[in-house]
């Protein structure tokens, strides 16, 4: 100790001993001018001094006093902050590097910068400082600066060699004492910096700053209580930054202590870090408002959570699944409990979060997947869950509640345990079902062929046999239809379905189609005793059965019949009553059925059966003598239809007329008309065979001849060859030999491309190649057809080239034959064919205006076909919104609604959401929303949109969360549909940007 002493005592003694010699040199010099600059230095006057320094260093003559008037008039400038100060003093050091005040000169800059705060510049040159050189008192001082200037730079290692070297300095011991405290503070070692703050905490100065860093690291320690007591002490005295740090650290100790009521005032007074608040934040008051069961709170803060991928962000949403579960909010509920079930953070969470997701997804219908998929999802990663007995009974019941077929035959095809055997029956019926609606009929007879096959269920199994003959009756496998039917009432559980009181009448049909009329008429007599409730089917069954009757030449039954679908006023009334008045000819009552013709022609002045009704009147009254009435009414039929099926035949029997009556003159003249109105058709032949016959009789053989040169149709010299070879090829078509017939009716063609029979055999031709498959080679010979002049061909011609047309798309094609088929069918079926068709074919070619007009013709016509009006409805709709009328499109879906099945009543529930959206009115819409889920989860494509839809309607009830996070899972799952995608791209985008504007400030 004694030798320490004495070397510290010589070390002090040299120091003073080099001051005091260093100050004689001072006052040495011979200059009287730079001692008085001393003197004015030394009071303080350095504006003053710095002057005469200035002045006797230019005048002056040696080294040593230029470098003296140098270093005071740089240590002048520093003491009076001019700017350029460090500048003179470098200076200094640059022009005399020899001087023994070059080390004074770095401190003195240093201590310049430090004061100035500018520590990165003070660090520069405490580094050229020679810290052995330095007094006791002056190393005190130069090593808190230089410790504190590293602390400023976040240097603390080096802070802490500087710091440590002053601890015991009476003037910066505290200070040292407590930025070491801070530091380990910082660095979480809270023992040590407690032992420097302790030391401390008895200084004013201190005591406020110290009360918040002990109160934020007792609540590091888990202190909680001590952090509230000593954070509530702090408070008073803080400022509004760190009354919003204490608030933290207060409201998190309670929320820690599970006293959550008493944190939420201190968690809410809390302003975030740069005013905004970070996940953990929102969960902490989420938490604490959903322990008080305040739900709704709980839900705001939970919500406030966007893009979380953490252990607090799962906790969050599982707890945000539980409040809406609380408040009745089960569609926002799962997708909460989705969101958490996703993260594996916490597994029982996510166990739980994943149940309650495959729980609300049987629930409510699922739009993300399949709902039998989450469940098998959840039962094949949870297999031990204490669920897991109500789950597998929630999977099988989902197959049919969803009605996801699709998606659940792919699932059970792969699962075919005896367990779900019943379930696998049930879903091949209904996706059956379902087909049969798309009118895929070849993949619904398959489905309900496998449902047959099953045999779990006999109730389904003959509903299926059923649905097997519906479909074989409509792919025109007729024999195969009636069997199936009659294999369903057979049935013992035939009678316990609800197909059943439809069974007579799709026998009835069946034999109908079969030609058998007997057996028909019969079945729908059964139709007509067992199901008089179904007044759409009793008329049409009393229409049928008057008709078989009618075929089977038992008139009086069917007058009877007939005779109730008058009285019913259906839209059938005015056929029937043509046929009552048919059937008195038939019975030898001429004279009923002209009175009973003409009353029809006076109650149905539009019907469409008018024309038939005048040609069959005027045959009539020939038949009865009457020919001035005869010829008068072909005359009014030729007026009223100058283009119909009837035109040509019309003429011609008025040359029979005026033959039969010797008027040859008059005969003439008709039959020369239809040879030049009508050529190449039986009438015509049939005009100029008989024109002979009167040319002949009346030895005018000669002007015959002349006449008939000019049809080139007819060629004298080659009738004979031209009858037998089309007879040759005739034949072969009657009797069934396809390809001898074909090749018959090509060589008659290629040998007499305007023959007799060119109309008939291009006819015959067409339709064997297209019975064939060959299509495309039966164009030709139907064009030809139709390109003459209108015959008993034009229609079934019209009718094959517009769906050969439209099945290749060929649209522009198409609509030409198919405005002529509406203007020449005479068969309701045809015109109904070309008017839908019509629309569709305008539709998809953009031309909305016209498929507007056309979609409406087939919504007034009341025998259109519920699946066609669905069309016309959908047609409508859809062109009013590309066209942007929005409120036309709303009226057509909400009809369509009410009529659509499938994929068609997917999309109008889809836009009912969508309207209810454009209308603000957001819960509504996601009602509808969430129906298209439960219902209609195959249509993948609207179940999409509608989820973008969902999104929208929660950004409107100010749920950013479940906005997020619904559009950010399209946006990953619904890859296939980019139109959506793009759609929900642009709409998260939007909200995150608006969420960006409100999250910058902290909303409560």
């Amino acid at each position: 100790m004694r030798k320490i002493s004495w070397l510290h005592f010589i070390l002090i003694f040299m120091v003073t001993v080099a001051v005091s010699a260093q100050k004689s040199m001072i006052y040495t010099h011979d200059s009287k001018d730079f001692n008085k600059a001393v003197a004015l230095f030394k009071d303080d006057q350095y504006a003053s001094a710095q002057i005469i320094f200035n002045k006797v260093k230019e005048n002056a003559t040696t080294e040593e006093l230029k470098s003296d008037c140098a270093y005071y008039a740089a240590n002048c400038a520093i003491r009076t902050n001019q700017s350029n100060a460090d500048e003179l003093m470098e200076q200094f050091v640059s022009d005399y590097p020899t001087s023994v005040k070059q080390n004074q000169a770095y401190i003195e800059v240093a201590h310049f910068h430090f004061n100035q705060g500018n520590y990165p510049q003070a660090l520069q040159w405490f580094d050229k400082v020679d810290e052995s050189s330095l007094s006791r008192r002056d190393q005190d001082k130069f090593n808190f600066q230089k410790g504190y200037s590293f602390f400023n730079a976040k240097k603390k290692k080096e802070a802490i060699v500087y710091l440590n070297k002053v601890l015991n300095s009476a003037e910066y011991g505290s200070q040292a004492k407590y930025y070491l405290g801070f530091m380990a503070y910082e660095g979480d070692d809270y023992k040590q910096a407690t032992k420097y703050f302790d030391e401390v905490s008895g200084e004013e100065k201190y005591k406020e700053k110290l009360s918040y860093y002990q109160a934020d690291m007792n609540f590091k320690l888990g202190n909680f209580q001590k952090a509230i007591d000593l954070g509530q002490k702090a408070m008073a005295k803080s400022t509004p930054l760190e009354k919003s740090e204490l608030s933290k650290i207060i409201g998190e100790s309670y929320f820690n202590l599970k006293q959550y009521d008493k944190s939420i005032p201190y968690l809410i007074d809390y302003k975030g870090k740069k005013g905004k608040w970070n996940n953990t934040d929102f969960y902490q008051l989420g938490y604490a408002h959903y322990k008080q069961k305040d739900y709704e709170s709980a839900i705001a803060q939970f919500n406030k959570i966007i893009g979380g991928k953490d252990f607090v962000a799962q906790n969050a949403f599982y707890h945000l699944g539980e409040s809406y579960l609380n408040t009745d909010r089960k569609q926002q509920a799962l997708n909460a409990f989705k969101n958490a079930s996703e993260m594996e953070f916490d597994l029982a969470i996510q166990e739980d979060a994943s149940l309650n997701y495959a729980k609300l997804s049987y629930e409510l219908g699922n739009s993300y997947q399949s709902v039998p998929a989450v469940l098998q999802s959840f039962l094949k990663k949870y297999p031990d869950n204490a669920s897991r007995v109500e789950v597998e009974k929630l999977l099988i019941d989902s197959y049919i509640s969803s009605k996801n077929y699709k998606e659940a035959l792919v699932l059970l095809e792969k699962n075919k345990s005896p367990a779900n055997k019943l379930a696998y029956q049930k879903v091949l019926f209904y996706r059956g079902l379902e087909l049969y609606t798309d009118e895929n009929y070849q993949e619904a007879l398959k489905m309900f062929s496998k449902s047959i096959v099953e045999q779990k269920d006999p109730i389904f199994t003959a509903r299926a046999t059923f649905w097997k003959g519906e479909t074989e009756y409509v792919l025109n496998e007729f024999k195969e239809a009636l069997l199936s039917f009659k294999q369903f009432i057979a049935t013992n559980q035939a009678s316990t379905t609800p197909e059943f009181k439809n069974s007579n009448y799709n026998i009835a049909y069946t034999y109908f189609k079969l030609k058998e009329y007997e057996q028909a008429g019969n079945y729908f007599q059964n139709q007509i005793e067992k199901a008089p409730s179904d007044k759409v089917r009793l008329n049409d069954s009393y229409l049928r059965l008057a008709d078989c009757r009618f075929v089977t030449t038992k008139y009086a039954a069917a007058m009877d019949a007939y005779t109730k679908v008058i009285e019913s006023k259906s839209v059938d009334a005015d056929y029937a009553y043509f046929q009552k008045a048919i059937s008195y000819g038939f019975m030898s009552k001429n004279d009923k059925k002209i009175d009973e013709i003409n009353a029809f022609l006076q109650l149905y002045p539009k019907s469409e059966y008018r024309d038939d009704a005048l040609f069959e009147l005027a045959n009539t009254y020939v038949a009865e003598n009457q020919n001035d009435l005869a010829v008068k009414t072909y005359d009014r039929l030729n007026t009223e239809f100058k283009k119909g099926s009837f035109t040509s035949r019309a003429i011609l029997r008025q040359g029979l007329v005026y033959y039969n009556t010797d008027k040859d003159d008059q005969a003439l003249a008709k039959f020369k008309k239809v040879a030049a109105d009508f050529p190449q058709t039986p009438e015509a032949l049939e005009a100029v065979a008989t024109a002979r016959l009167i040319y002949v009789d009346n030895g005018r053989v000669d002007e015959y001849a002349t006449w008939v040169r000019t049809l080139d149709f007819v060629a004298v010299t080659d009738v004979e060859l031209d009858n037998d070879t089309y007879q040759g090829a005739e034949k072969q078509f009657q009797q069934n030999n396809t390809k001898q017939a074909i090749a018959g009716f090509n060589g008659y063609i290629n040998q007499f491309p305007r023959g007799i029979h060119a109309l008939q055999a291009n006819y015959y031709l067409a339709q064997l190649h297209y019975a064939e498959g060959a299509e495309s080679k039966s164009i030709p010979n139907y064009e030809y057809v139709i390109a003459q002049s209108r015959s008993e061909f034009t229609e079934q011609s019209l009718l094959r080239l517009a769906q050969i047309f439209l099945k290749n798309k060929e649209y522009e094609k198409a609509i030409p034959v198919l405005i002529r088929l509406e203007n020449e069918a005479d068969l309701a079926q045809n015109k109904t064919f070309a008017q839908s068709n019509l629309m569709k074919s305008y539709y998809d070619k953009k031309d909305y205006a016209n498929s507007g007009i056309y979609a409406e013709k087939v919504l007034m016509n009341p025998k259109t076909d519920s699946n066609v009006k669905s069309d016309a409805q959908i047609i409508i709709a859809r062109a009013a919104i590309e066209t942007g009328d929005e409120d036309k499109a709303k009226v057509a879906y909400a009809k369509l609604i009410t009529i659509a099945k499938g994929e068609l009543a997917a999309e109008a529930l889809y836009y009912d959401a969508y309207f209810k959206n454009k209308e603000e009115k957001f819960e509504a819409s996601n009602t509808a929303v969430q129906k298209l889920a439960k219902s209609y989860s195959s249509y993948k494509y609207f179940g999409a949109k509608g989820l973008v839809l969902m999104a929208k309607n929660f950004y409107g009830l100010k749920d950013s969360y479940q906005a997020t996070y619904i559009l950010e899972n399209v946006i990953q799952n619904f890859t296939d549909f980019s139109d959506v995608v793009a759609d929900a791209q642009k709409e998260l985008d939007r909200i995150k940007m608006e969420e960006s504007k409100t999250n910058s400030s902290i909303t409560k």
